[in-house]
This record gives structure tokens, C-alpha cells and sequence, in this order.
């Protein structure tokens, strides 16, 4: 595609909008762009030594995120801002907050700053910096980025520079929707599916039966005594205690390479996939330590709640190995992305027996042959719905 700027701005971003519609708009990721689109800028003679594009994002911990270019060391610093920013100095009172609140673009000249002067253009003037230009990028649904120049130009921007670097807003603006589109929808795949399973349906895995058989070590778990606890606590405190509980055991699992496939009610499905990255004992292995170190970090956390008169938390994890269906079922125009199988069956079942058994990591004969760490024979077993008896393992000192 082929636009025509004016030719009478001196510089012309014209060069600039003709990468953006054919190999910009091509880069999938957001650094290259900026890095690249402050390399073209510099090219067309822009007067800038810093860049900086924000896009604002739908996610449960992230505002929005930025890449700044700095021309001194031509590289892109990233930076992701939590939704706890908005309510920092930083923030507040900044440029940034003025743009987004207004909807208009904000320029500064930095070498003529007023006493009490945001730390934004402060920092900025200390490094050199002589003029600050931030020029919002409106989306389809309103305001969802920003554009942010500066320059060191004893001059500062001049009207034509202004102008030129609107005119190259209007054309940025399509693309940046895009990215954010992009961005967002790998976000909410993320959030509510887990990683491989966005990736997954991301890639087209979407039609009713679309599966893959995977083999994966399972991990299934849920909390002691949930249904009286809902019944007795104000429901805030027992979703504030769901969120604890889901939050340590996330963070056990997913630094081990596990995923949360589905919470279900107080139940968490998570599996460790065996692949090229992870084979059996090393998966085993993994969903093993994860339980291990969700129990070790519910000691401290009970102390903590018992200190402010809350009830305990109790869990117990059945673990698992085996083949699986993995991908779609539901209705056909309501999906559901889960795994299922006689090994998904088994170790829900090994949960249950937490309570019976007392222990609180019950696994498999065949997770306890790949595991490292020594275990215990507990029998043999009945499992409801599954015909006869089943060998259970627990860790030695569990």
C-alpha cells in the first residue's frame, strides 16, 4: 500500500508510512517494531533520540506496556505496568496520565520547565532532553495508545516536525490496533485457558472434536471442608481464601512447567505435559516437587491465617501419569478445551482417597516407578467407578 504525504514539511515521513504497510505491519513483535520504526524515523532525518509506544492491555495484572527506544545505546527498554501503577507518584500527575485522561496530545518543552515540574520531564531534561511530544492513538473503541517523542535539538520540534509526526500517528494508529488486538487476544488465551491451550485454540484448534492424544503427568486437587466453609463464611472471605489457595498453587506449578487446565469450584486440573521439553520422569518429577512445595508454603500461610483468626486452608493432590485426550468437547457453539481418559479418572480418584488414606499426596504405581524421591506402598485400593482395586503411593514422610 502507497499514501502521499505533503512535500513541503521538510522531512517527510512518507518513507516511514511506506514501511508500515508493507514490512512493519508484518513484524509480530512489539520491541522489533518500535526498534525498527525509531530506525526508520532516524533515516527519514526525524529529529528524535527517544521513542516510546504504549499500548494499554485487558489483564488481570497488567495495565499496559511500553518499549522505549533511546537513540544513545539504540535499544528498546520494555517495561509492563501493573494496574497498582495508576495509583503511584509516577504516575499520577504525568504526562502520560494527562493523555490518557484528555485525549489530547501533550508537549513540554524541556529546557523551560516550571517549578514543581512532573519527575517525567525532570528526568528527562537532566539527561539532555530539550522537548517532549506525546500523541494519543485512538482505536476503533477509544484510546488504547500513545506515541512519545523527544529530542535533545537545542531548537526543540519545530511545527513541521509536529505535523509530520501527526500525520505519521494517523497511519501508526491502524497498526498499533492491530498489535493490541494481537496482544489482547494472547492475553484473555492466556488468562483463561493457560498458555498451551491459547496457543492452541490461537492457532485454529477450535472445531467441536478437535483433540490430540498427549501423554502428561496429572495433578488434581481440592480443598478439605469447602462445602461447610461456604456455608458458614461471608462469600468475599471464601473467594478471598479460593484466590490464596489457587494463587500458591499456581505459583508452584507454573515454575515447573505445569499448567492450570481447569478450576472447578475448589478443584484445580493441572497437567505436565510430556513432550520434547519434558519426558515422563522429569514431568513426574516436576508435578511431584510442586505439591511438595504447595504443602511446605500452606504451613507458613495457616500460621499467618490462624494469627488473624481465619480458617485453615486443606488440601489434598492426586498424582498421575498416563495418555489423555486433549482438545474440544461441548455444545457447537459452546466449547470446552480439557483433557480427559481413564488416567484423568484415576487420579481425581487418588484425590479422594487424601481423606480417607490421611495423607495428603497420593500417587499412581506407575508416577511412584518415575519419581525420584523414595515411596511409600499404601495397598490396594477401590476407586468409585473403576473396576478393581488400584496400588496407591504416598512420599515416605507424608
Amino acid at each position: 500500500m502507497s499514501v502521499t504525504v505533503p512535500e513541503s514539511l521538510g522531512w517527510s515521513p512518507q518513507p516511514v508510512i511506506d514501511w508500515l504497510f508493507s514490512e512493519g505491519r508484518l513484524l509480530d513483535d512489539n520491541s522489533r517494531f518500535v526498534l525498527q520504526l525509531a530506525h526508520q524515523l532516524v533515516a527519514c532525518g526525524a529529529p528524535i533520540e527517544r521513542l516510546l509506544l504504549t499500548i494499554q492491555t485487558l489483564n488481570p495484572e497488567i495495565a499496559a506496556t511500553s518499549n522505549t527506544w533511546i537513540s544513545s545505546t539504540d535499544s528498546i527498554v520494555p517495561f509492563s505496568a501493573q494496574h497498582g501503577t495508576l495509583k503511584t507518584d509516577r504516575y499520577i500527575g504525568s504526562p502520560m496520565q494527562q493523555l490518557f485522561e484528555t485525549e489530547k496530545r501533550v508537549r513540554q518543552r524541556l529546557d523551560q520547565l516550571p517549578e514543581g515540574a512532573h519527575a517525567a520531564y525532570t528526568e528527562l531534561a537532566d539527561d539532555g532532553f530539550t522537548d517532549y511530544l506525546a500523541l494519543p492513538i485512538m482505536f476503533n473503541w477509544g484510546l488504547g495508545s500513545a506515541l512519545i517523542l523527544s529530542t535533545k535539538c537545542a531548537q526543540g520540534f519545530s511545527g513541521t516536525d509536529i505535523e509530520n509526526f501527526r500525520i505519521l500517528r494517523n497511519y501508526l494508529s491502524p497498526i498499533i490496533e492491530v498489535y493490541s488486538l494481537r496482544h489482547l487476544s494472547k492475553s484473555l488465551m492466556n488468562t483463561y485457558l493457560g498458555k498451551r491451550t491459547g496457543e492452541k485454540v490461537l492457532s485454529g484448534m477450535i472445531q467441536r472434536g478437535d483433540a490430540d492424544i498427549i501423554h502428561a503427568a496429572l495433578w488434581f486437587s481440592d480443598l478439605r471442608d469447602f462445602t461447610h466453609l461456604t456455608e458458614t463464611l461471608p462469600a468475599r472471605q471464601v473467594l478471598e481464601m479460593l484466590n490464596e489457595y489457587f494463587e500458591f498453587v499456581s505459583a508452584a506449578v507454573t515454575a515447573r512447567g505445569g499448567e492450570i487446565l481447569r478450576f472447578i469450584g475448589d478443584a484445580m486440573l493441572i497437567v505436565f505435559p510430556i513432550d520434547d521439553d519434558m519426558c515422563q520422569r522429569t514431568a513426574c518429577n516436576a508435578a511431584l516437587d510442586s505439591a511438595i512445595d504447595a504443602q511446605s508454603t500452606l504451613a507458613s500461610l495457616n500460621h499467618r491465617r490462624r494469627r488473624h483468626g481465619e480458617p485453615e486452608i486443606s488440601f489434598g493432590v492426586g498424582l498421575n501419569v498416563g495418555e489423555v485426550v486433549y482438545g474440544n468437547v461441548g455444545a457447537p457453539d459452546r466449547l470446552d478445551f480439557t483433557v480427559m481418559g481413564p488416567a484423568v479418572n484415576r487420579t481425581a480418584r487418588l484425590e479422594s482417597l487424601t481423606k480417607t488414606l490421611g495423607c495428603n499426596i497420593l500417587f499412581s504405581e506407575r508416577f511412584s516407578e518415575l519419581i525420584d524421591t523414595p515411596s511409600s506402598y499404601l495397598g490396594m485400593h477401590e476407586m468409585k467407578g473403576i473396576d478393581g482395586t488400584q496400588a496407591v503411593y504416598a512420599v515416605c514422610d507424608s
